[in-house]
């Protein structure tokens, strides 16, 4: 762990592990339903929201539920803590994420998209058109979870019908690059982040492909004015770091500390940008 992960550590644990049992322990009391979002889950405070996406049959990885909904509470919740950010809860407490396809009218009213193991992720004229048109109009997608050359190339096929490279080409996110310091100093890079399952299985590795994944890629495509419409974390599973925040210490502190730390600094320039 590099001395700058440590001094993040040193800022995030304190308040993220206080929460950590308590709020594993409301998750054995009841699991969240997945539930669609509607016109009335939205009252200006931050949601949340999850790409439901039609499978790829030629497509590398799970599903578009990868995570859920663990990840989504998580994050939720962490962000109302870290920062200043108005979360919106339902009556229960539980924070309001929500689940939208890409033809639902709901998805106009999510500033920020998330997606899940998209080497699975397919997409047809209709759906990409209105992706497109998300994003254009200020919107924000993170793809994350997913490993390895061949996952790749689907995603990168699929993606190209919402934006064509030859107009929006993806490139790698420069160090410099403000995401990197808008909460946290991430100057070091992106932790790999394997899920728990693989990490607690092999004794510790954290390439899940092996030396096919061993390089995390932290990859962008950007608009004509340099806004940042999608970033892509490839060969790393930051969203496990949240989903399994409770789970285990030596994951706990390895792993979801740094990963809500990306976490902070990607929602915080996605929502101010």
């Amino acid at each position: 762990m590099t001395r700058r992960v440590k001094s993040i550590v040193l800022a995030v644990v304190a308040m993220v592990l206080v929460a950590a049992v308590g709020h594993a322990q409301f998750l054995r009391g009841g699991r969240a339903t997945a539930r669609r979002a509607t016109a009335a889950d939205f009252d200006g405070a931050f949601n949340y929201c999850r790409v439901e996406y039609r499978g790829n049959r030629f497509g590398d990885g799970g599903s578009w539920s990868t995570d859920y909904p663990d990840a989504d509470i998580n994050l939720s919740i962490r962000l109302a803590e870290l920062t200043k950010t108005r979360v919106s809860r339902r009556p229960s407490g539980e924070p309001n994420h929500l689940i939208v396809r890409l033809t639902d009218d709901e998805l106009f009213q999510c500033p920020f998209l998330m997606m899940q193991e998209v080497g699975s992720f397919y997409v047809d004229d209709e759906e990409a058109s209105r992706l497109r048109a998300h994003l254009l109009k200020g919107g924000f997608l993170w793809v994350d979870d997913f490993w390895g050359s061949y996952a790749w190339e689907v995603w990168a096929s699929e993606i190209a019908k919402v934006l064509p490279p030859s107009e929006y080409p993806i490139v790698d996110v420069p160090a410099d690059h403000p995401l990197f310091r808008a909460v946290y100093d991430l100057s070091d890079g992106v932790l790999q982040v394997p899920s728990i399952n693989h990490w607690m299985g092999t004794g510790g590795d954290t390439s899940e492909r092996g030396a096919e994944s061993a390089t995390v890629h932290v990859r962008g495509i950007f608009d004509d004015a340099g806004r940042l419409l999608v970033l892509m974390t490839h060969n790393t599973d930051i969203s496990d770091s949240w989903e399994r925040e409770g789970m285990d210490p030596r994951y706990f502190y390895t792993f979801s500390v740094p990963g809500y730390a990306v976490a902070m600094n990607v929602l915080v320039h996605a929502m101010t940008h």
